[in-house]
């Protein structure tokens, strides 16, 4: 795992751990990358090509996970009112928890979103 030095390394790591995740799948909605179960998005990538500061999009439902992730300076809660369903955008900066971190909120969001038959099949990895 990455310490969080290199924004884009951090964010491929991210993607790659959601992509393991069992029936995720990724697409590229608005030129931007999302990863999606059983149809719905479970976290928001952002572009990869540096064009803009890498961030991620996660829904936590977890009330101490959202008020973790929303503690990450620049963090606040996701626009276009998304924010009020606990969705939360967090900058990929040297302030952002360790990839670890990161990927348990985007293993929290999946659980938020992904059928009940497929969070069964990860606990039982």
């Amino acid at each position: 795992m990455t310490t969080g030095h290199d924004p884009l390394a951090v964010r491929e790591e991210v993607r790659a751990f959601a992509l393991t995740l069992p029936g995720a799948g990724e697409e590229f909605p608005w030129g931007e990358s999302v990863v999606k179960v059983a149809g719905k998005v479970f976290v928001f990538l952002g572009v990869g090509d540096g064009s803009h500061p890498p961030g991620i999009n996660v829904k936590l439902k977890d009330p101490e996970a959202h008020e973790h992730a929303l503690s990450v300076p620049g963090a606040e809660p996701s626009g276009y009112g998304l924010g009020r369903a606990g969705w939360v955008s967090v900058p990929l900066t040297e302030e952002a928890p360790a990839a670890e971190v990161l990927c348990d909120w985007v293993e929290e969001s999946y659980r938020v979103v992904a059928p009940k038959r497929l969070i069964a099949e990860l606990d039982g990895r």
